[in-house]
């Protein structure tokens, strides 16, 4: 008799405070014999930290060891190995549920699963609370109204493809922001934009900051992000 496999759910968590977890998220955490995450360098992993008082004590916990590196490639080994891993649970029949901070098709750890597993196995991703939109609402910032359109950057990317984006936005949100914030603040300033920057760090977390960029520290860390609308309120 063949064994029906499991089904892999990929679960956003919202940006850190448990209480954006979804309800469907939540359902799916608790109920699970078998969740998946990635952790950094054998340390503590985030995703679960906010999943942790959810998780049973029972379940099995498959963690997915991310080296921390610039080259792409023992990351893409770790993957490939966390996908192996939840396979041979997934041949047995028994559901998986992997942890994504954020949602998981927006800069989502989910994605490099996703794409290893799809084709053989039945996979569902619930969506989660996005940084971007958590940073908005702790920021009191209306991202788009109308006919305005909204241009998401990565902080890493180089000054002239950050420059020409920058210029063609109504709203700017940079994520990333990391080790990049002085050169950020440098490039915002050059463009006219740097009154009207809210920065972000940790954003639902207890140790979150809200401040104009031009109160923002030199070092900022991984989760921060720097939020600009252009022009008068959209709401009038």
């Amino acid at each position: 008799m063949t064994t029906e496999t499991g089904t892999l759910y990929g679960v956003g968590l919202g940006p850190g405070d448990p209480d954006l977890i979804t309800r469907r998220a939540a359902k799916l955490i608790e109920g699970a014999d078998v969740v998946a995450y990635p952790s950094l360098a054998g340390g503590d992993s985030f995703a679960r930290a906010i999943a942790a008082d959810l998780i049973s004590p029972s379940a099995r916990e498959i963690v997915i060891d991310l080296p921390m590196t610039k080259d792409r490639a023992p990351a893409q080994a770790a993957y490939d190995l966390g996908a192996q891993a939840i396979s041979e649970v997934l041949d047995a029949g028994q559901d998986v549920v992997a942890l994504c901070e954020g949602d998981p098709f927006f800069y989502g750890s989910f994605m490099y699963l996703h794409a290893r597993l799809t084709p053989k196995y039945r996979v569902e991703v619930v969506p989660g609370v996005t940084s971007v939109t958590a940073c908005a609402a702790l920021a009191g910032l209306p991202l788009a109204a109308r006919n305005e359109s909204m241009t998401i950057l990565p902080g890493p990317l180089e000054d002239f493809a950050l420059t020409e984006r920058i210029r063609a936005a109504d709203t700017l949100v940079i994520m990333k922001v990391g080790r990049h914030l002085r050169r950020l603040r440098a490039l915002l300033t050059h463009e006219g934009l740097l009154d009207g920057a809210i920065y972000v760090e940790r954003a639902s977390l207890p140790n979150q900051r809200i401040l104009p960029l031009t109160e923002a520290p030199d070092e900022a860390p991984y989760f921060s992000m720097i939020l600009v609308t252009k022009g008068a309120d959209p709401w009038l």
